[in-house]
């Protein structure tokens, strides 16, 4: 009998109650195990308890943006290997990646680009369902 690999976790941080729960159904239909944020305080607090394998944060947020998360994720060694998406309103010419590994934007389906930033972060196999 093989041995059951467990799911993926991903942490979900947007001040948007939509925002957080589509993403995180989406991530959830494909196998992860989704904690969720609602800025870059909570987030961090979070990370102080949780492995997590994939962030995926809004860049705009009170009390810690998206960038500064991003930053404190980078510059910390438990947390600078964590494949960032940034979710974020601006078009690609406006809003540089900010060190993330993917950037999905909020007016153009959210579900196909974030299906793609997973194919281009964990391969294939993310595409059905992580973990399984």
């Amino acid at each position: 009998m093989g041995k059951k690999r467990s799911p993926r976790v991903a942490l979900v941080v947007d001040d948007s109650m939509l925002v957080r729960h589509c993403v995180s159904r989406f991530l959830e239909q494909r196998g992860f195990s989704v904690t969720a944020a609602t800025n870059g305080v909570d987030a961090m607090e979070k990370l102080c308890e949780l492995h997590v394998d994939l962030v995926v944060t809004d860049m705009q947020m009170p009390h810690m943006s998206g960038s500064e998360l991003i930053r404190e994720l980078k510059k910390t060694p438990a947390t600078a290997a964590i494949p960032i998406i940034i979710v974020t309103g601006r078009r690609p010419d406006e809003d540089p990646q900010e060190g993330a590994d993917y950037s999905i934007y909020k007016d153009i389906d959210i579900e196909s680009q974030l299906g793609a930033a997973l194919i281009e972060i964990f391969g294939k196999s993310a595409s059905a369902g992580a973990g399984k």
